[in-house]
């Protein structure tokens, strides 16, 4: 496994771009393009000269959630995490503590009733069975179980006194989760993409699908115009993992019938599916059998796409530049090989893009083939 990356000072985009100076819009970032180790530098405008007609843009329709919400362990202010329902009423929440600053950082040891889990390999739980979280409106939340044996930062909790459920609650209480690098919070239609459908029953997803936030609705127009296509998909993004950059966890995502029949269609027409994103790999990939052919498809995913898995459908990926936690390299080698994404890495700290949700992206691309040219002057 490859030592993480760390952004250097100054790289981080601490606001959104629209916010950096006047006349600018989400989509006044810069586009970084490999196709292998080919490297090319452009604007985020660009893009649809850079795609071809028949290709496939596969986009991600969750919305964001305000999944953050202030609470109380004793005397001991908490921020809890809302990251994914559970099929019997729980949910899988993280508790974090402020840091003062507007922002969080882990559960420090010295937590009010944290204590190490048996289960975790002598690791420190960020929580305990039974610990009461009291949150707004007198809701109360307890912990049960952690969501896996490989950590203990989630756990399942069951919420009681919350007329509205869960998400009526988020919707008057809760707020983006936010992280270290940001200036400060943001409304929530600042976390919202353009492809964002909200559900009928309020879902969505704790952390922004964020390769799609440069997308506007005119650069939408002007692809669809010149013959690219788009392949709508859901994956409800849990909370990730800031600072030990475990794998995803299982999370819920759907497949329509009519995106599958899209997606096999462009294949068998030579077109190009290019994921926004790598929750719309992890959404199609999962939906996608042995041999290669999308299906309609829902329910909950807990793969993993890693060079040694492989991708059956992708072939290209429009990405964020993140601090490169272990499954997201992972992810984009498998699309693109080792190589591209190192030699794209270096060019991306070299041409000091801007990193995380609210900075650059990055379009991986297969390499252009070679024409070659025949006895007759013609092209093959």
């Amino acid at each position: 496994m490859r030592p993480a990356v760390r952004v250097p000072e100054g790289l981080s985009a601490r606001v959104p771009v629209e916010q950096r100076g006047p006349g600018l819009d989400r989509g006044a970032v810069r586009l970084l393009v490999s196709r292998g180790t080919e490297v090319s530098h452009h604007a985020f405008a660009e893009l649809p000269g850079l795609l071809r007609a028949g290709d496939v843009l596969v986009v991600n329709t969750s919305p964001t959630l305000a999944a953050a919400v202030d609470g109380r362990v004793g005397h001991a202010r908490v921020v809890v995490h809302f990251s994914s329902p559970g099929d019997d009423g729980r949910w899988a929440v993280e508790l974090r503590d402020p840091d003062g600053r507007g922002t969080t950082r882990p559960r420090s040891p010295g937590g009010a009733r944290s204590a190490p889990w048996k289960g975790g390999g002598g690791r420190r739980s960020d929580g305990i069975a039974g610990t009461e979280v009291m949150l707004p409106g007198g809701v109360r939340l307890v912990l049960e179980e952690p969501l896996s044996a490989r950590s203990a930062r989630l756990w399942w909790a069951r919420v009681a006194g919350c007329e509205g459920g869960v998400l009526g609650m988020l919707r008057e209480h809760g707020r983006p989760i936010r992280y270290s690098y940001t200036e400060r919070d943001q409304p929530l239609s600042v976390y919202q993409t353009v492809f964002a459908v909200p559900p009928a029953d309020g879902s969505g997803s704790a952390e922004m699908p964020s390769a799609a936030r440069p997308f506007t609705a005119r650069l939408v127009v002007e692809l669809v115009s010149r013959g690219v296509q788009f392949a709508p998909v859901t994956l409800h993004t849990g909370v990730a993992s800031a600072e030990a950059h475990e794998p995803p966890y299982p999370e819920r995502f759907s497949v329509p019938e009519a995106s599958a029949r899209l997606i096999g269609v462009a294949r068998a027409g030579g077109g190009r599916v290019v994921a926004v994103g790598t929750t719309a790999v992890r959404a199609v990939e999962s939906a996608a059998g042995p041999d290669g052919v999308v299906r309609a498809a829902a329910g909950w995913t807990d793969l993993v796409v890693t060079p040694e898995r492989g991708v059956r459908v992708v072939d290209g990926l429009l990405t964020g530049l993140h601090e490169p936690e272990a499954s997201h390299l992972l992810m984009l080698e498998a699309v693109a090989g080792r190589a591209a994404v190192d030699r794209s890495y270096e060019a991306a700290l070299a041409g000091r893009y801007l990193w995380h949700e609210f900075g650059d992206v990055h379009l991986l691309l297969p390499p252009e083939a070679p024409h070659v040219e025949r006895c007759d002057g013609n092209l093959l």
